[in-house]
């Protein structure tokens, strides 16, 4: 039985969809410019939002958000967050951690590196 599934996982990962050579691109140059791990930062008007780089340009997030408790429906789920959304959820006091693109953890504000991790490290030595 075994060759059998590693046959069929040739052909599984064979047929796979390729990724576009300019989403390649922009996961390239997120990994230039944050590495692995590093703590992002988004100034927002009245708070600040902070996500993990988890590489690729992906970054793990917490964000309130009602839908996750409402609805089971993933594909829902994944859809753009709005303002309806992220209030209720804080009114709830419920949220979830996304992983994200980049671009949309960022929502077009400028994304900073918490230089925290430097500090520390630092000062351990």
């Amino acid at each position: 039985m075994f060759p059998l599934q590693l046959l069929a996982l040739v052909f599984i990962s064979s047929t796979a969809p390729e990724t576009p050579p300019e989403e390649e691109e922009k996961k390239q140059k997120f990994d230039l410019m944050f590495r692995r791990g590093d703590l992002l930062e988004v100034p927002r008007t009245l708070f600040t939002h902070f996500g993990i780089y988890l590489g690729g340009g992906r970054v793990a997030h917490f964000i309130r958000d009602i839908l996750p408790v409402v609805s089971g429906d993933t594909i829902l789920i994944k859809q753009i967050v709005t303002n309806t959304r992220l209030i209720l959820g804080v009114l709830a006091k419920c949220g979830s951690v996304r992983v994200d693109s980049v671009e949309d953890f960022a929502y077009g504000a400028e994304i900073l590196v918490n230089p925290m991790d430097k500090v520390l490290s630092d000062r351990v030595k």
